[in-house]
């Protein structure tokens, strides 16, 4: 199978993400440094971390709703462009020994809310840049590029930078957030599309759609703004599949999260790891995340997106029993590279269904759904996992964790079915969209 040519606009989008990934990586532990070193009190320093994780949970439907408002080029870069200021002002604050907690905590607010925006916008613009067939690689690619510039150059750098000058990630990520905006900014400029609907009962033009009734707007007038979030979610309850690949998505969100809660003291009191070795331990998930973003695309064209997402389930729970099971950290970190591989594979092939399936006019609202619906789980396990590794230790949180998968696994294995192919009469109809400008994403 050759490789897809994605395209000029592909690349500038790709650097965009990875730029602003880079930015990324430097500030959330420069943001956790410096909590720390105004106070010791962990729940203030907690606060600082819940406050990035409050956003797309409460924000996240409305910033569907706006991508698919608006101009979705533009939006990407003038809210890459208010998160520049917002860091920059950080990195002033910072430098002037004015930065107390509740600074942090509304510095962290506010990136993620515009970030919830960012996010339903930039999934929304990925299909009309690149061809429907390119999807599952190009999402792998981008989640590649955020692993290389996350994992392996923006996380070791963020520490000695930090240490170096306080102010000194945040003034970074404001030029990553700038350089972000000015890449988005070249990209041909996309049409955006009419709204589309999926209100049984109203009058005008119907087209099939993912084996919807959907109505498209003859006029630009808006409703609702919470009528038009709903539509997002409508469409994923009406759409079997779609709507079953999230909830699973939000079980394993249940047990991946409970794992991250208790991993660096699974790694140090269980497999005896030193302190020092941490950092090289959970470069093999690093490693694992990137090989399976960039094996999305193969495996999808290969197995076909829906046996390839059951596929990947499967693996990650035999990953998950054996890192459960062995007491060395080698043979624990091999399992940890695979399990995390078959997470960016997931991620890539849940993310590329959603933009084939869905009418152009849906996908900021839809694309927000999803995520939040994917996310609201991750709290939860992390909760009980801390609970539960206070009451009987963390080594059976890994053996409840692998358990989780497992019941996760066998209810894909049964729900999830490839759907026979859409008679050419009914077959999906592109909503408001203009051609392609030639061949062009959390769990």
């Amino acid at each position: 199978m050759t490789a897809p040519v994605l395209g000029r606009d592909y690349r500038l989008l790709w650097s965009a993400a990875v730029s602003s990934r880079f930015g990324d990586a430097l500030r959330t532990p420069a943001l956790a440094l410096l909590a720390a070193t105004l106070t010791r009190d962990p729940r203030a320093v907690a606060a600082v971390t819940v406050a990035g994780l409050l956003p797309p949970l409460l924000f996240g439907l409305l910033g569907g709703v706006y991508a698919d408002r608006w101009d979705r080029r533009r939006t990407m870069a003038a809210v890459d462009g208010l998160r520049a200021v917002v860091v920059a002002a950080l990195a002033v604050v910072v430098a002037t020994g004015r930065a107390g907690v509740a600074v942090l905590v509304g510095a962290a607010f506010l990136l993620a809310a515009f970030g919830a925006l960012f996010d339903a916008a930039s999934f929304a613009l990925l299909p009309a840049v690149v061809p429907p067939a390119a999807l599952p690689a190009a999402n792998g690619r981008l989640q590649a590029g955020a692993a290389v510039a996350g994992g392996f150059l923006g996380a070791p750098l963020a520490g000695l930078l930090f240490t170096l000058s306080a102010p000194l990630p945040f003034a970074i990520d404001a030029l990553t957030f700038a350089l972000a905006a000015l890449l988005v900014l070249t990209l041909r400029p996309v049409p955006t599309p009419r709204s589309c609907s999926c209100r049984p009962g109203e009058s005008g033009r119907k087209t099939r759609v993912g084996g919807h009734k959907c109505k498209i707007a003859e006029r630009t007038g808006r409703g609702s703004v919470w009528r038009e979030a709903g539509e997002g979610v409508r469409w994923i309850r009406g759409d079997t599949i779609l709507w079953r690949i999230t909830v699973l998505t939000a079980g394993t969100n249940l047990a991946i999260s409970g794992l991250m809660a208790v991993l660096v003291l699974y790694a140090l009191d269980v497999l005896r790891l030193p302190s020092g070795g941490y950092g090289l331990f959970m470069s093999a998930a690093v490693l694992g995340g990137l090989g399976g973003a960039l094996g999305a695309g193969r495996l999808a064209g290969r197995l076909g997106t829906v046996p390839a997402l059951r596929t990947v389930l499967t693996a990650q729970t035999v990953a998950l029993v054996g890192f459960a099971l062995v007491r060395h950290p080698v043979p624990a970190g091999l399992a940890l590279a695979v399990f995390a591989a078959g997470t960016t594979v997931w991620n890539s092939l849940w993310a590329a269904y959603g933009q084939r399936h869905v009418p152009a006019g849906l996908l900021g609202r839809v694309g927000a759904a999803q995520r939040m619906v994917g996310l609201l789980t991750a709290p939860v396990g992390a909760a009980l996992a801390g609970l539960a590794g206070a009451a009987y230790g963390v080594a059976p949180v890994a053996g409840a964790v692998a358990v989780v998968f497992g019941l996760v696994t066998a209810a894909a294995w049964r729900v999830l079915r490839p759907v026979a192919p859409v008679p050419t009469a009914d077959r999906p109809t592109t909503v408001g969209t203009a051609a392609r400008p030639g061949p062009h994403r959390s769990r």
